[in-house]
């Protein structure tokens, strides 16, 4: 017998979690739900490509479809917790969930992106909505694309949120890291952490030349909320004091509109947000 679809992990991961307040370790989800779902042993037993037990892939994948209908979140590394959304929502909907709304949740937020605050702008072009891969009519390229596309969504979430539970010098050092494998620095010694008390808005300095006479200025945000207009005036304030004609701007969320046009309008910042 095989596992049921990832659709039909969904309320069993929704229940589990309505009943942990606080919210619960993934794999107590997991379980909770191949215990509601009456899983064999061999069930169980069952394995992916990539070596993941199949049923805690599809809890995972449930959990993703909760996330996107802001239904539940990540709350940190290795656990999820319902939203204040999510709390009301089981709340509202008694057990069974109609087949309608299950499927509602499994489809109908697929497009929904993770981890963009309301208030954060695009820094790049939007992508054309996707095809509707539900569609008996969508090609196979069609489906392997849309696929694709969510395995980079959904893992692009995951590091976010790893991302949002290391300490602040450990992100400096990983967004140093990032940057020299974007082409910084002629070698990972040219990226210099300077982050820390008295930094006057500097997180790191990467050097372009062997003397250090060009110098790329780093502030790095570890931040849900978005960054807007007066902390980019405070970083080109930072630059300015370092008479520096280049910063980059990176941060694990997104940036306003209002900041985004500041950026704009002086020369030598670069934004990278969450998603870019």
């Amino acid at each position: 017998m095989s596992v049921p679809t990832y659709d039909q992990f969904i309320e069993p991961v929704l229940r589990f979690l309505a009943t942990k307040p606080d919210g619960a370790p993934t794999r107590d989800a997991q379980e909770a739900a191949a215990k509601t779902l009456q899983l064999a042993e061999e069930q169980q037993e069952e394995l992916i490509a990539s070596g993941q037990a199949t049923y805690k892939n599809r809890a995972g994948w449930a959990h993703d479809r909760l996330k996107r209908a802001g239904l539940s979140s990540s709350a940190k590394r290795g656990y999820w917790k319902l939203t204040d959304t999510g709390v009301a929502y089981a709340e509202k909907h008694p057990s069974p969930l109609p087949a309608e709304e299950v499927e509602q949740l499994a489809i109908g937020y697929m497009n929904v992106k993770l981890k963009v605050a309301a208030d954060a702008a695009p820094l790049d072009d939007q992508p054309a909505v996707e095809p509707d891969v539900s569609s008996a009519t969508a090609s196979p390229d069609d489906r392997l694309a849309q696929a694709l596309q969510e395995l980079r969504d959904a893992t692009a979430a995951d590091l976010l949120d790893n991302l949002l539970q290391v300490s602040p010098n450990r992100f400096e050092v990983i967004v140093l890291d990032v940057l020299h494998r974007l082409g910084y620095g002629a070698s990972r010694n040219d990226l210099q952490r300077v982050g820390g008390s008295g930094d006057a808005g500097i997180d790191g300095i990467i050097s372009l030349d062997k003397l250090g006479l060009e110098k790329v200025y780093v502030q790095a945000k570890r931040w849900q909320s978005t960054v807007g207009r007066p902390e980019l005036q405070a970083f080109y304030g930072a630059l300015a004091g370092q008479k520096a004609k280049r910063g980059v701007f990176i941060t694990t969320s997104g940036f306003t509109v209002h900041a985004i046009d500041f950026a704009r309008s002086v020369e030598g910042i670069v934004l990278v947000d969450g998603t870019r």
